[in-house]
């Protein structure tokens, strides 16, 4: 089943990225010379999926996903583990094929525009005898595809002092927008879950990326670091006018955030608002059995008789990598 609908705009913004200095470093995975083949058009969806489609190993993850995201806008990818939520991540980054139908990311094909992309891959454990400073850990977002070269600009002024300098400046302004200020100095290693995350948001934000890919952002805080780096990933989405596509094992943290859900199951997937999409009859016609879907009195929303309801997606993922 499919459910295609445009991410509701939100009316009020915050300040848009277009009103500072374009960054013009590509990441060394982003293969943007062929721009007279794969340029974008003006007024290009941020990402627009058709039909699309994906194997992995002879085995169809998911099929007929129709996805339509504007810029400024956060979506959740949703569904149980194993299904193909950081796979989707993967298509969209260009690493993974599909397999049928049609893709396109910032009016490209997937891989055509890296430069313009931020990544957060799953959560990385940090040894907290681990030294490096926070604030380097942010930098590697310049510079981290680029050992042994010059540090890139950020604006067109090229490499030299103007561009340090801004460079610099930069990295100061990501590390205060993700309130990171007061312990990015500190050994990455003595920094929470929640502060080491905050700091990794940043590293994907330094070079004003048009699209901000999380996988799992979430796993593994506690509730109270869960709301706040939901807050701040809203804030930033708005404020900056990145548009997000994040993979949640549970939505309730993030459901008063978001502007529309993408919910895999059963090889099929739904989309659309999440009034639209996490409803009873909804979720029964995507696995083909008798779902409900309760709302507690704070507001929370748990699913009954599914493999897995967003809120309580809990196990690990497989050995071997996450789907």
């Amino acid at each position: 089943m499919n459910v295609k609908t445009t991410g509701r705009r939100r009316a009020a913004r915050g300040t848009s990225r277009h009103d500072v200095p374009q960054a013009t470093a590509t990441t060394a995975g982003g293969a943007d010379g062929d721009a007279s083949r794969d340029a974008p058009a003006a007024d290009a969806a941020v990402l627009d999926l058709s039909g699309a489609a994906v194997k992995v190993g002879g085995r169809v993850l998911w099929h007929d996903v129709d996805l339509h995201v504007g810029a400024g806008t956060f979506t959740a990818v949703l569904g149980p583990n194993g299904v193909g939520k950081s796979t989707l991540v993967k298509v969209l980054l260009g690493l993974v094929p599909a397999a049928a139908g049609q893709v396109r990311v910032l009016g490209r094909a997937p891989g055509k525009a890296s430069g313009e992309i931020g990544y957060l891959p799953q959560r990385r454990s940090f040894d907290p005898s681990l030294r490096i400073r926070g604030i380097d850990v942010v930098r590697m977002g310049l510079d981290g595809d680029r050992w042994g070269l010059p540090l890139p600009s950020l604006t067109r002024g090229g490499s030299g002092r103007a561009g340090r300098r801004a460079a610099r400046d930069r990295l100061r302004e990501v590390i205060e927008l993700v309130g990171a200020s007061g312990y990015a100095h500190r050994p990455i290693g003595r920094c929470s879950g929640g502060e080491q995350q905050r700091l990794l948001i940043a590293q994907a934000l330094i070079r004003r990326p048009r699209l901000l890919l999380l996988d799992e952002p979430l796993d593994s805080l506690d509730l109270p670091n869960q709301a706040s780096v939901a807050a701040l990933i809203a804030r930033i989405c708005h404020a900056e006018n990145v548009s997000v596509l994040m993979v949640a094992h549970d939505v309730n943290p993030i459901l008063h955030h978001l502007d529309q859900v993408v919910y895999i199951a059963e090889g099929g997937a739904a989309s659309g608002t999440p009034e639209q999409v996490i409803t009873s009859e909804t979720l029964s016609r995507l696995y083909g059995t008798p779902i409900e879907v309760l709302k507690t009195s704070d507001g929370r929303l748990v699913v009954v008789g599914g493999p897995e309801a967003p809120a309580l997606h809990t196990d690990r993922h497989a050995i071997g990598g996450a789907l």
